[in-house]
C-alpha cells in the first residue's frame, strides 16, 4: 500500500486542492455528502438571514467553491439568480451537466476564490463545506474576506461554513477506513500549527492507490469574526450545524457565520 502523508515530516503541500478537487476520484470520496444535507443547509441560510421573505427571483447569489453544485443546484430550483463559481473545470462541468439535466439555469465561473472581481452585485455569498482557508497565508484569507465585500450589495449576507476547531480538537479520529462503492477509502488526519491535515488513500480493486492531500487552516469563533470585521463585514449570528441551532463552542461541529454588509 501507497505511503500515507506524514505530517511530523513537513508541511502539506501548496496549492494541493488545484490537483485534488479537479480529479475524477474527489467526487466518489464525498459521494456520502448528498442534496438532502445541502437542502437542509440553504433552508437554514434563508430562514436565519431573513432572505425567505423575500422573492427568490429577486436574490443575486454567488456560491464560492461551489464544487459540482450542490448548493447553487438547490438555490436555482427555488428561483434564485445564481452564479457558482470553483477552481476545479472538472467539477464546474459537473455542475453544468446537472443543471441542464433538471433544467435549471446556473451561470459558473472558473477563477481562484481571491481573484473575484464582482461589485456590489449579490445580495447573498455562500461559502459551504469547509472551502475556506486551504493557503498557506492567513493574509490570503483575509483578501478573499475582502473580495466578497466588495462583490455584496449594501445590506447584503456573506454566510460562511466553517469547521468549529474546539469540537475538532476534542473529537478528532485520527484514523478512518470506509468503501464508496468498490474503492476503499483510508483516511489519517492530524492537527499541526493550527491546520487540519487529511491524508487520503484511494485504493482500486486493482492498480496501485492514489494518495491526496488536503489541509486547512483551523480559526477560533475570535478569530474569524475579527478577520470579518476587518474586511467591513458584521457578524450578525452563528448556527452550530446546518439545521441552524444554536453555536455552542464545545459542543457544536460547525460555525456557521452569518455575516452583513452594513
Amino acid at each position: 500500500m501507497a505511503d500515507h502523508y506524514d505530517s511530523s515530516k513537513g508541511e502539506p503541500p501548496s496549492n494541493w486542492f488545484v490537483e485534488w478537487f479537479n480529479h475524477p476520484l474527489y467526487l466518489e470520496v464525498y459521494s456520502h455528502r448528498d442534496q438532502e444535507e445541502a437542502l437542509h443547509c440553504i433552508d437554514t441560510i434563508l430562514s436565519q438571514s431573513g432572505l425567505c421573505h423575500k422573492s427568490p427571483a429577486s436574490l443575486t447569489v454567488l456560491d464560492i467553491a461551489c464544487g459540482a453544485g450542490r448548493h447553487a443546484l438547490e438555490l436555482a430550483r427555488l428561483g434564485c439568480q445564481v452564479t457558482g463559481n470553483d477552481l476545479s473545470p472538472f467539477l464546474l462541468e459537473e455542475a453544468r451537466k446537472a443543471a441542464l439535466k433538471i433544467n435549471l439555469l446556473l451561470k459558473l465561473t472558473c477563477c481562484d476564490m481571491r481573484k473575484i472581481q464582482d461589485n456590489l452585485i449579490y445580495d447573498l455569498i455562500v461559502q459551504l463545506f469547509t472551502s475556506f482557508g486551504y493557503f498557506d497565508g492567513q493574509e490570503d484569507d483575509q483578501l478573499v474576506l475582502q473580495r466578497v465585500h466588495h462583490a455584496l450589495r449594501h445590506g447584503g449576507w456573506y454566510v460562511l461554513d466553517l469547521i468549529n476547531p474546539s469540537y475538532l480538537i476534542r473529537n478528532l479520529v485520527a484514523h478512518s477506513s470506509r468503501t464508496a462503492g468498490v474503492l476503499a477509502i483510508i483516511e489519517d488526519r492530524a492537527i499541526k500549527n493550527d491546520r487540519i491535515t487529511k491524508s487520503i488513500s484511494i485504493v482500486p480493486p486493482q492498480g496501485k492507490p492514489l494518495n491526496f492531500t488536503e489541509s486547512v487552516r483551523l480559526y477560533s469563533k475570535d478569530e474569524i469574526c475579527g478577520m470579518l470585521q476587518q474586511s467591513g463585514l458584521t457578524v450578525q449570528s452563528i448556527s452550530g450545524n446546518y439545521h441552524g441551532d444554536t453555536f455552542e463552542e464545545e459542543e457544536s461541529p460547525r460555525m456557521m457565520i452569518f455575516c452583513q454588509k452594513m
